[in-house]
């Protein structure tokens, strides 16, 4: 039997190459596991943190030792030269299913997706609508907002704003506090893992938060602090998308920050959470409905505020492409759902091929 070709994009720009590594990692071991060892073959492509894409034998090194690649290493090795300056294009015409593991922007942003929907291939996750409104948390939050899904009040500003003339900060600062009060998060609108967000509880620290925001984003966003047990649900599938089970996240930190979110024994993952029957059931509705508010495909993991005083579920974003590593939250959500992590990546892979054949068609 043919094997199925699968390119395993990662790396990229973004602050999450890291992150981005250890997914991939993942998924090739998956995609070696007993069960699809025959049925796929991996064409690894790993970008670099400077953009440059690289194959051969760049990305198996990459694979391997879990750690990026230096620019040493890259120089040194002709073959992967060749391929970096594609000399051999054949190695991308070989693919026959892309699986794209980039988080951040220019990966789970429509960026990437915006490109293989050129090439006119398939490949795993959202396209470029869904990918770019799961990105953006304004955009986002309007989306859920035109959907009726109940969420944390908000407020969106630009880096303009921010960096204007300095006597119009503290009507900006004063407007804030009005509406949204202290604790409060400061967020770029466009970064994911929780980087570059800050809780702030005064003046002075939403000041240097907002600047903080402003250097990594001209979009930001600062969202009402609640009282709330952080909740997420992940969604598997297309046009008739399923449910996981809800999963609970505690943690002794401030908040779900990038060092808590990505080290090991910092957070506890509770699945599934000790819910009430019907609050899970809402939860699990409220994701379908936020996976067709943005258009997203394939996967996606949702993550809710349930407030317990008040029996409120407010939504709080959707991840249009999460994390595989062994930590991540969406592949152990499916895995107490009945679904292996290897027989997962499988059901990825075929729900791209379905979702490509279908547009061909259309077309």
């Amino acid at each position: 039997m043919t094997k199925l070709r699968v390119g395993l994009l990662f790396g990229g720009r973004s602050g999450e190459h890291e992150v981005s590594i250890s997914s991939a990692r993942a998924i090739a071991k998956a995609l070696s596991a007993e069960q699809n060892a025959n049925k796929y073959e991996i064409l690894p492509f790993y970008i670099h943190k400077d953009g440059r894409w690289l194959a051969g034998d760049a990305p198996q090194k990459v694979l391997a030792s879990g750690k990026p690649l230096l620019e040493s290493e890259n120089s040194s090795n002709s073959q992967t030269q060749t391929l970096e300056r594609w000399q051999s294009p054949s190695q991308v015409a070989e693919v026959d299913v892309w699986f794209p593991i980039l988080h951040g922007p220019n990966g789970e942003d429509g960026t990437i997706q915006g490109l293989l929907t050129l090439m006119q291939v398939p490949f795993v996750g959202s396209g470029v609508l869904g990918s770019a409104l799961g990105m953006d948390k304004i955009a986002m939050k309007m989306a859920f907002e035109q959907a009726g899904l109940p969420q944390v009040k908000y407020k969106a500003l630009t880096r303009a704003q921010v960096w204007s003339n300095p006597c119009v900060f503290p009507k900006l600062g004063d407007e804030i506090e009005a509406t949204l009060g202290y604790p409060c998060f400061v967020k770029p609108a466009n970064l994911g893992s929780s980087v570059g967000i800050a809780k702030v509880r005064s003046r002075s620290e939403l000041e240097t938060a907002l600047d903080q925001a402003a250097s990594y984003d001209r979009r930001i966003i600062v969202e009402a602090g609640v009282v709330a047990r952080e909740v997420e649900c992940a969604v598997l599938g297309n046009d008739q998308p399923q449910a996981s089970v809800v999963g609970e996240i505690t943690f002794d930190s401030d908040f779900y920050d990038y060092e808590t979110k990505y080290t090991e024994g910092r957070a506890d993952l509770l699945i599934p959470s000790p819910l009430p029957e019907d609050i899970s059931r809402q939860i699990q509705d409220m994701a379908l409905q936020a996976f067709a508010a943005v258009d997203a495909a394939g996967l996606a993991r949702v993550d809710f505020f349930y407030v317990e005083a008040t029996g409120e579920i407010l939504i709080n974003e959707i991840n249009t492409l999460p994390g595989f590593t062994a930590t991540s939250m969406y592949p152990q959500l499916w895995s107490h759902s009945g679904v292996a992590f290897p027989d997962l990546v499988d059901r990825l892979i075929q729900l791209a091929l379905e979702r490509h054949s279908v547009k061909s068609a259309e077309c």
